[in-house]
């Protein structure tokens, strides 16, 4: 199984050796606080997507940019170890393929909640040839200021859309997270309800809410521990599969995975796959037609693993 859009390869550029953010979905809960999430943007009239992953151990806050282009080609990737954050705010300048790229990022007042993406009092910057191709954070006018930009940040529109978030949630029972389903959309809470024991007689009935409301419950889930099915959102279809499997017949160190894609229909999304067996859902979540189906818009894609407490 690959892994998530990533950016290695013989142009990668590295600023410190990769976080725990490369684990792949087997490894230990502990290493698996990573936020990843994916953009897409236009460089030199060619599509790329750009993977921000944020990280978190006991070290403390880790960050990694990549830029890649279509067809897996990485043009750079920049790693900025969790010990590096105690300066939380630096620059770096890469020069690829004739291409000036520059990655800008100041945390120093950055609030952090329980995961490792940032909630607010920070920025990150990503230039291409000295233009503005992603702005993240509330610190815009700070941002721009840094770069010589107008100060008028609300006449800049970034190109960049937002495409994909990969995220490893934890709990007992409940299982939370925030997601736009749409670019420069509402931010929704996602809440996943599920009651379950390895090993129980009882059948569990798993739960999704969408801001406190039941979009989809699924009963008998030890018959139905992989499926899919089609929710509403902002009046939009978004498609959700679940595999858990290792909830319910697994160790008790085992994950579930949730994915919701939004999209005009289930055939665009596996390209004429079948949708009536989920469990290969995981495997193209990873694959090359993934990132292809991503940059031809086929929507939003979020992925969560969802690991219980002890």
């Amino acid at each position: 199984m690959k892994e998530f859009p990533s950016c290695f390869g013989e142009n990668g550029v590295q600023v410190a050796d990769s976080s725990s953010s490369s684990s792949s979905s087997g490894s230990t809960r502990g290493a698996q606080n990573v936020v990843t999430c994916i953009y897409q943007c236009k460089l030199r009239g060619r599509s790329c997507l750009i993977t921000v992953s944020w990280t978190k151990n006991l070290m403390g806050q880790g960050l990694s940019v990549g830029i890649e282009e279509l067809g897996n080609h990485c043009l750079c990737k920049v790693d900025i170890k969790p010990w590096l954050f105690s300066k939380r705010k630096g620059c770096k300048n890469l020069e690829v393929e004739s291409s000036k790229i520059a990655i800008l990022w100041d945390l120093s007042y950055a609030k952090f909640g329980s995961g490792p993406e940032p909630l607010e009092g920070y920025y990150l910057v990503v230039l291409f040839n000295k233009k503005m191709v992603l702005l993240l954070g509330d610190l815009k006018k700070e941002a721009c200021k840094k770069i010589d930009y107008d100060n008028n940040v609300s006449a800049y529109n970034s190109d960049a859309v937002f495409i994909a978030k990969r995220e490893h949630v934890f709990g007992k029972r409940f299982y939370s997270a925030k997601a736009q389903f749409c670019d420069k959309g509402k931010i929704h809470d996602v809440r996943i309800e599920c009651d379950n024991v390895i090993g129980s007689t009882d059948d569990p009935c798993l739960v999704i809410r969408i801001d406190s409301k039941i979009v989809m419950q699924v009963r008998q889930l030890k018959w139905k521990f992989r499926g899919n099915q089609t929710i509403l959102v902002d009046s939009f279809p978004v498609e959700v599969f679940w595999d858990v499997h290792n909830w319910l017949f697994g160790n008790v160190a085992g994950n579930a995975v949730f994915m919701f894609q939004t999209c005009v229909s289930a055939e665009k999304l596996w390209s004429g796959q079948s949708v009536s067996d989920p469990s290969v859902m995981m495997t193209w979540a990873y694959s090359q037609q993934f990132r292809d189906s991503q940059l031809q818009g086929l929507g939003f894609s979020l992925i969560l693993y969802a690991w219980k407490n002890e």
